[in-house]
């Protein structure tokens, strides 16, 4: 479970942003991951490096104001951070071990939705679906 449930978060996350409308659904992101950018400034454990960390996500998740691929790659260096935090043992919630590592699976698949230009999955689900509803099998004569 300490694997699964932070890809079903990842998954949980990416449906509900798929409730936001565009343009606000990537400046939301953009927010968000600005704010995953500051999640380690409290623990300490990189010293001055968080500062620099938190500056650089801060600059991806401004450019992500106008540009998906930006807040992707914010999510991939929060990604970096969650395992480097993990490896040296603090975790983002201080009462959770495996934090990090738990934040590390979840953010490449915000990652990767955001490089895809943050789609609406529920709409490109209903597509499938009603592709699959409407098939009919050939019929031979």
């Amino acid at each position: 479970m300490t694997y699964v449930a932070p890809l079903l978060v990842g998954v949980v996350y990416i449906t509900l942003m798929s409730l936001i409308r565009e343009p606000h659904r990537r400046q939301f992101n953009a927010i968000m991951v600005a704010g995953a950018g500051a999640a380690y400034l409290s623990g300490g454990g990189f010293g001055a490096a968080e500062f620099a960390f938190t500056a650089i996500v801060t600059y991806c998740a401004y450019r992500g104001l106008r540009s998906w691929t930006f807040i992707g790659i914010a999510w991939l260096l929060h990604t970096a951070w969650d395992l480097l935090q993990h490896l040296k043992g603090n975790p983002i919630v201080p009462f959770l071990h495996d934090s990090s590592l738990g934040c590390a699976l979840c953010d490449p698949v915000i990652a990767v939705w955001c490089l895809r230009g943050g789609p609406d999955v529920i709409a490109w689900t209903r597509a499938r679906l009603r592709t699959l509803v409407s098939w009919e099998p050939v019929r031979q004569s």
